[in-house]
């Protein structure tokens, strides 16, 4: 079964877009280097957002980071996974952001294979304050294989 297939079968969203004011997904030579995409959870971590709820916000991000790669190259397959950066809005004593950000690994792990393409390098950072108060952002490159 193809990656595409595997996304719409875990229901993910690959609909259209329409264009924002940044892109949320660019092209270069091989690579598709996506922006931040936000939760839909707000709060802080470790001040009334607790980890499994994070965690799920992670995974809330890498699925709309899946919708726009999907809407840049018409496709998941042939893809790896190369890096990603996750910012989870932190109280100041919260360490646990690795756990958060799980939640994108281990969702790209599922579509990509751990052991495979969706094996990536990955930064799991605590901020002060992110974009609407959202509890995750995660971007991601991920490598056009041919």
């Amino acid at each position: 079964m193809s990656t595409t297939q595997k996304a719409r079968e875990l229901g993910i969203d690959l609909s259209e877009q329409t264009a924002g004011y940044l892109n949320l997904c660019i092209r270069s030579g091989n690579q598709l280097i996506t922006s931040g995409h936000t939760s839909d959870l707000t709060g802080v971590l470790g001040k009334g957002v607790s980890v499994e709820q994070g965690y799920e916000a992670a995974k809330d991000c890498a699925q709309k980071i899946l919708r726009s790669v999907y809407n840049t190259h018409g496709t998941l397959d042939n893809l790896k996974v190369v890096k990603l950066l996750g910012c989870v809005y932190s109280a100041p004593d919260f360490t646990d952001q690795h756990l958060v950000i799980n939640g994108a690994s281990d969702l790209l792990h599922e579509l990509f294979g751990k052991d495979g393409d969706g094996y990536h390098a990955r930064s799991a950072l605590g901020f002060a304050a992110l974009p609407t108060g959202a509890a995750v952002e995660i971007e991601a490159i991920f490598e056009i294989k041919s």
